[in-house]
């Protein structure tokens, strides 16, 4: 089971991010501030858990979480401040966001920037060691995919609906045919030479 906590006694939120890697969409960010006593054996990196787990999961989160607040950056503004200082920068706003603000920051990874002067520490693969960055995890994959979900109805060729804007070979092959749609990412660089010219 994750840990609770990385020191008793003091209010610890979790900070985690969904869709760096994505070609299209927003980068989503969570924070989550669980009870001290909150145990849950489901609780994992959301990468490791099916979707209908995480589904559930979410619900839970948010019913006992002490608080609890997700936030994005959009493509255009990943394209304007690049992919980890728009992961930061969502992760920012959802702190902010928090009704209550944590004595201490947890970060899965192992880059961030200081949010005011609360005290933070990063964690690699924290989302599988501390039960809050699972959370946030969660929350920011679940509330990432349910947008990009609903983009698919407006750009249904990329078949978000199944890649969430990940690049996937149909997902990259339709992109070289019929070019970026105004989600895409046009400051990503890619392998495929077909694929930067089509971003342009």
């Amino acid at each position: 089971m994750l840990k609770s906590f990385v020191k008793a006694g003091r209010s610890e939120a979790g900070c985690d991010e969904a869709g760096r890697g994505c070609l299209a969409g927003p980068v989503y960010a969570a924070a989550v501030i669980l009870p001290p006593s909150y145990k849950n054996k489901w609780l994992n990196d959301s990468k490791q858990l099916k979707e209908s787990v995480r589904k559930e999961l979410r619900l839970e989160i948010e019913e006992k979480a002490v608080c609890f607040a997700v936030a994005s950056c959009t493509a255009g503004e990943i394209d304007e401040m690049n992919i980890l200082n728009a992961s930061i920068h969502s992760m920012h706003k959802a702190l902010a966001l928090l009704k209550q603000q944590p004595d201490f920051i947890l970060v899965d990874g192992n880059r961030f920037k200081p949010y005011g002067t609360i005290p933070f520490e990063t964690y690699i693969k924290g989302d599988g060691r501390f039960m809050s960055i699972a959370a946030a995890s969660i929350l920011a994959k679940t509330y990432r995919d349910d947008f990009m979900e609903k983009a698919h109805e407006q750009f249904p060729g990329y078949n978000w609906k199944v890649n969430k804007g990940y690049p996937t070979a149909h997902h990259r092959e339709y992109l070289i045919k019929n070019g970026p749609s105004p989600l895409h990412r046009r400051s990503f660089k890619l392998k495929e030479q077909q694929i930067r010219l089509a971003l342009k």
